[in-house]
């Protein structure tokens, strides 16, 4: 039996296990499974490495840049980015990957296609002026979005609890910069479940109808920091599409392991 499974912790908002359970079910793939390996420190990745089945394993919160130390490689794009979701063992090393970037991309594309609310698209707006990105949180997931950000010459500022040379902080989020701003996206954990109740701490009577808010958040459905732009007429988007996207496309490298790895 192959082994593939998801490292990270918490692990109880996570979607992975049932949905690679299920395709496995639907594609008649009866010799895989797909486990969960909650990991209390990035320590303890020493010894799954060593698991005698184990082919591969996406990588969620807080591991995404943490995990680079123990691996042999990684591809060009999570070489760029500094952050990998998924990991694969090809002919004995282990391979880091980023596909978040795929995800991030596919929700981008459902606003371009004017799939959501209204005709709105990245980069200028209506031919006039740049349109600029907020982006929530400074973790592996908010490098992933930066890095298409960029490929859609989107200017973009990142927000994290301590300033640095490349991000301000909540304090700095004033409701000038929100009204300056079309997309908001949060990459932060901040209303996942269990922990519902949470937001970012931003100015959200600041938003209104020209807004754009993505919640990389799929766990519940709609955050509270959906619902409130929601509230204001703003478009809003969850996590589901990128999570899909992301898993399928994690599939394809884990179903390319050669069968003699083991």
């Amino acid at each position: 039996m192959k082994t593939f499974g998801l490292i990270g912790t918490p692990l109880s908002h996570s979607f992975s296990k049932k949905y690679f359970s299920e395709k496995f079910f639907k594609e008649n793939i009866t010799d895989a499974e797909y486990q969960l390996f909650p990991l209390e420190n990035i320590e303890g990745i020493k010894d799954l490495l060593k698991h005698p089945t184990l082919l591969g394993f996406n990588v969620t919160i807080p591991y995404k840049s943490e995990i680079i130390p123990f691996l042999d490689e990684l591809d060009a794009v999570a070489e760029e980015i500094i952050a990998v979701n998924c990991v694969v063992k090809q002919q004995g090393r282990w391979v880091g990957y980023n596909t978040d970037v795929a995800g991030m991309k596919e929700t981008m594309q459902k606003v371009e296609g004017g799939k959501e609310k209204g005709e709105r698209g990245w980069g200028k707006s209506e031919g006039k002026k740049e349109e600029l990105a907020i982006v929530l949180g400074n973790g592996g997931a908010s490098k992933a979005v930066c890095y298409v950000l960029k490929q859609k010459n989107v200017p973009f500022l990142v927000i994290s609890r301590k300033k640095t040379d490349e991000t301000i902080t909540y304090n700095e989020v004033t409701e000038q910069l929100i009204h300056r701003a079309k997309f908001i996206i949060n990459t932060t954990p901040l209303g996942m479940f269990p922990n519902v109740n949470e937001m970012p701490q931003i100015h959200y009577t600041a938003f209104n109808k020209r807004h754009i808010l993505i919640d990389l958040i799929y766990n519940p459905e709609e955050t509270l920091f959906l619902k409130e732009g929601k509230k204001r007429g703003a478009t809003v988007i969850n996590g589901l599409t990128m999570f899909q996207v992301q898993a399928e496309a994690s599939w394809r490298l884990f179903s390319q392991v050669p069968p003699n790895t083991f």
